[in-house]
């Protein structure tokens, strides 16, 4: 892990979205311009809506900005995926392995942080 915040999911997505600006500029190096592009947007799209939850106005907020984090990494898996199975596309398994790894985390975090909301939504 390069940037150590103590916050796991923070760390695991900005590592990640370097991983994925790389593995992007291998692509564009390729010349497979559309699937850079998409995987660049998406892939550092996750560590960029888990950053800004950090800063959210309510827990509710919380849990929104982790699901779409949570959809940007789905798209992720998604491309990813598509480089895997293409005959001419290069592809990185430690992407893949990484992308399951934190949507993992993300779907406890979120699980996690709904229990707690309607936990206090009970005791009102």
């Amino acid at each position: 892990m390069k940037r150590v915040t103590g916050n796991r999911i923070v760390d695991l997505s900005f590592d990640f979205a370097l991983q994925v600006i790389a593995f992007s500029e291998r692509l564009e190096s390729e010349r497979k311009y559309a699937i850079a592009n998409q995987l660049l947007r998406c892939g550092t799209s996750i560590g960029a809506n888990v950053s800004e939850a950090q800063n959210s106005e309510s827990k509710i907020d919380f849990i929104h900005k982790l699901k779409i984090a949570a959809k940007e990494a789905e798209e992720t898996k998604y491309w990813l995926l598509l480089c895997k199975y293409a005959d001419s596309y290069p592809f990185e398994e430690s992407l893949l392995v990484q992308i399951h790894e934190i949507q993992k985390l993300l779907t406890s975090i979120i699980t996690t942080s709904k229990k707690t909301v309607e936990i206090n939504n009970k005791d009102k």
